[in-house]
């Protein structure tokens, strides 16, 4: 599939914002260590979400899914084996390495693959098993684990700040015996909510939303209520930056503000002003579009997920911006398409400086990842003429009913067959 973006729009209205991927997902992988059917609301209904569900129930799992709400009952898991056809497609299927490990103390599961930008190894959740007792071996590109005795509570130390990691190591504590303390633990809003999860359902969690977590292992299954997937921070993002490359007035709702501050003041750097609700952020255009310098890293820092948005914006600034990526090596495919496009992006290493401000032209150009593709649409927003993006399934893997939220606030855009 394509995406066709005509470039007449005029930007205006409301955004209504889905549930985080990002959040969704390791609280899927949770429901294995649930005893009782679970109901998750908000969940978004993407393409990655579906990869996942598929995972789980070719392990055995039964659910629903319908309007965001999944319920779901792991108690009929009768395989702990995760094959590569499925996680080959996204890296988040390592997060049932753990669960399934902790709960029926051996599971084998394909090295993961997902978006093309960086190596992302899983060597950190391996070391992290082993030290709580998991003896694990790689063969044929699968990871064998075995725990005959379970896992034993200990003090994991992350070299690296690690998201899936961390989350990894939360879902193994929980079943582990005795007490886990996770040192320079991630902090990101998703951690945060897969912690509240555990924490609102009996199991004792302590420094939720620190670098370091200590967690008391339970004896049995976990009876989870039901609860609600927190907003998409990055789909909300990706929309402030909508209004601010076309520089008009746009409202996104149903989100949580304080998830996306750091957001919310690059923009400000760049002389946009907001309107802030408890539950809603409006942009409102500005008579000059300043550059940024933008240093990417972990929660609460500048989130790698917005990278490619900003550029976009960039573009559109009055001066030159610098963007420094450090999380991953390859995270910059996306400067080549908007070159062709007419913008000014030059790449020295890990820092990419953009010269605005470019009127952008359309053209044919190439998704290469999840947010890569995101840049090409905010782009084409304001590109000249037609932009045909290609291969947007990357688009679908987060963003829930892109293309009808995109017409509903002025877009003039289209899905069409290859």
């Amino acid at each position: 599939m394509k995406l066709l973006i005509i470039n007449n729009s005029q930007i205006t209205g409301e955004v209504p914002i889905s549930g985080a991927k990002n959040a969704a997902l390791p609280l899927l992988a949770l429901s294995i260590l649930a005893k009782n059917k679970l109901t998750i609301s908000n969940v978004p209904n993407v393409a990655d979400i579906n990869t996942m569900l598929k995972l789980l129930k070719l392990l055995g799992s039964e659910y629903k899914f319908n309007n965001n709400i999944l319920e779901i009952d792991t108690s009929t898991i009768n395989s702990t084996t995760a094959t590569y056809d499925i996680v080959k497609t996204m890296r988040a299927s390592i997060l049932t390495l753990a669960p399934l490990l902790v709960r029926f103390n051996k599971c084998k599961v394909s090295l993961p693959g997902g978006c093309a930008i960086g190596l992302r190894p899983v060597d950190l959740h391996l070391k992290a098993l082993e030290k709580m007792g998991a003896k694990i071996t790689i063969e044929n590109g699968y990871i064998n684990a075995i725990a005959p005795n379970g896992l034993k509570g200990n003090e994991i130390i992350f070299d690296k700040i690690t998201v899936t990691g961390t989350e990894n190591i939360i879902m193994a504590a929980t079943l582990a015996k005795g007490e886990t303390t996770i040192l320079n633990a991630a902090k990101e809003p998703e951690v945060v909510q897969l912690c509240n999860v555990l924490k609102d359902n009996g199991v004792e969690i302590e420094g939720i939303g620190t670098s370091t977590l200590k967690i008391q292992g339970k004896n049995n299954l976990l009876d989870i209520k039901p609860f609600k997937v927190i907003p998409d921070r990055i789909e909300a993002g990706t929309y402030l930056c909508a209004g601010a490359i076309s520089n008009s007035k746009l409202t996104i709702k149903n989100i949580i503000p304080s998830h996306i501050e750091n957001i919310i003041n690059k923009l400000k750097e760049m002389n946009f002003s907001f309107e802030i609700n408890e539950d809603s952020v409006t942009i409102l255009p500005t008579d000059e579009i300043k550059p940024v310098n933008i240093i990417t890293s972990e929660h609460p820092g500048f989130p790698t997920d917005m990278q490619a948005q900003f550029m976009a914006v960039a573009t559109q600034a009055n001066g030159v911006s610098v963007i420094e990526e450090r999380l991953f090596e390859n995270r910059f495919m996306h400067v080549a398409e908007l070159n062709r496009m007419g913008a000014d992006i030059r790449i020295n290493g890990k820092v990419a400086t953009i010269y605005g401000k470019k009127n952008l032209i359309g053209a044919d150009v190439m998704a290469t990842d999840l947010r890569a593709s995101s840049a090409l649409v905010l782009a084409g927003i304001i590109a000249k003429g037609q932009t045909k993006i290609h291969r947007v399934y990357h688009l679908f893997r987060g963003y829930e009913n892109l293309v009808e939220k995109l017409k509903n606030i002025g877009v003039n855009v289209k899905l069409e067959e290859e």
